[in-house]
């Protein structure tokens, strides 16, 4: 048990000590103040069930800092509920900002996120197609940073950063830090040009580029990873074309899950798609991460029994927290969030059977989301 711990804390230690290089030297994205945007950009936003939130999002797409000419948005309504689709139209009779507000229903008959993506790509008139969810808040300068690094670098595929905003429960600051280390895991990943994780609210890729890669095409019955399988088809299509996005200007915000219930349904969902992984290397990370978390929990009794010692215990995971602690300080610190870092200390004791929970689950459970239930095992709605 001792040496296979250290062995597992060595690997995990490798991954993230190498990442954390990675993300130092990733430079820092800035649009120059005489920048021109010449790319017509589509904004797609699939949404369901988001009349509290998506006028927030309208409007900051309305004051963003881009030609008029170059823009346009689609909201593709999922079967919403509540009032989604009428504030949608409601908006678009303001002629300042040109909206679609599409009905899936119109175009296929299937509902899920991917179908909303699908139907997106279809309809848009814009070569960049940049992605984010309808509970979403960008600032002025997103789309002109994602303008800036499509025409400088040449990306086939752009990941974003996204944080939490308005997190005021001790819970919700947890998530952040929690969150912070996908986020930072993701970009750095990129960065080594091993891609592994992003987050379909922050993130673009030409139309062009969708059609060759043949979309969705492969995974179209995994309710989950409409963001990261498409990631890995361009990665493998296209190697090196995969850019992260790392400027303050395009973080995208939005918020926390209010209660342990949401939030470990999110995570589930998350979860679910890590076994239809093709690529060995992602796979081998998540099973770094599932092992040293699982060793780590597989100690405590073997410490209370006697058959561990206690500074082996204590050794391993100071280890482990340190070199977390390192990575995310700058993490957080790229998110103006490093206030919330000390946030890390409960976390290490909650986040071993987190992981172990959401992944046992994410194989084998079911979890909702959007007022549907998915089985894990077989990605089906019941």
């Amino acid at each position: 048990m001792r040496w296979l711990l250290l062995f597992s804390l060595l690997w995990y230690s490798w991954i993230i000590l190498s990442r954390w290089l990675a993300w130092k030297r990733m430079p820092a994205v800035t649009a120059p103040a005489n920048f021109q945007p010449a790319t017509p950009i589509t904004v797609i936003v699939p949404v369901r069930n988001e009349a509290e939130n998506i006028l927030d999002l309208l409007h900051d797409l309305e004051r963003q800092n881009y030609p008029r000419e170059l823009l346009e948005v689609l909201v593709l309504d999922d079967h919403s509920e509540d009032d989604t689709a009428a504030l949608v139209r409601r908006f678009i009779l303001e002629p300042n900002l040109k909206v679609r507000c599409l009905q899936l229903d119109d175009y296929v008959k299937q509902s899920g996120k991917k179908a909303a993506v699908q139907v997106g790509v279809e309809q848009a008139e814009g070569e960049l197609l940049v992605f984010t969810d309808g509970d979403c808040r960008v600032g002025p300068e997103w789309l002109r940073t994602y303008a800036f690094v499509y025409e400088t670098e040449h990306p086939y595929f752009i990941s974003g950063p996204v944080s939490f905003h308005h997190t005021t429960t001790h819970f919700e600051r947890m998530q952040l830090v929690e969150f912070a280390s996908l986020i930072g895991i993701g970009g750095a990943s990129i960065a080594l040009g091993q891609p592994n994780m992003c987050n379909g609210a922050n993130l673009a890729y030409p139309k062009a580029v969708f059609e060759k890669v043949q979309g969705f095409a492969g995974n179209e019955n995994i309710a989950s990873g409409d963001d990261e399988f498409l990631l890995h088809k361009v990665d493998k299509s296209f190697p090196g074309s995969v850019f992260f996005m790392k400027s303050p200007e395009a973080v995208v915000y939005t918020n926390a899950r209010k209660d342990l219930i949401s939030f470990v349904q999110q995570r589930v969902r998350w979860a679910s798609k890590w076994k239809s992984y093709q690529s060995l290397q992602v796979q081998l990370v998540a099973l770094c991460v599932f092992q040293v978390n699982l060793l780590l929990f597989v100690a405590i009794p073997l410490v209370l029994w006697g058959s561990l010692a206690f500074e082996v215990f204590l050794a391993a995971y100071l280890a482990k927290f340190s070199v977390d602690f390192l990575f995310l300080s700058l993490v957080t610190k790229f998110l103006q969030e490093r206030r919330y870092l000390w946030y890390l200390l409960p976390l290490q004791f909650v986040y071993i059977p987190y992981v172990l929970i959401t992944a046992v689950l994410g194989l084998f459970g079911r979890y909702s989301w959007k007022g549907r239930i998915i089985r894990t095992n077989e990605q089906q709605r019941v």
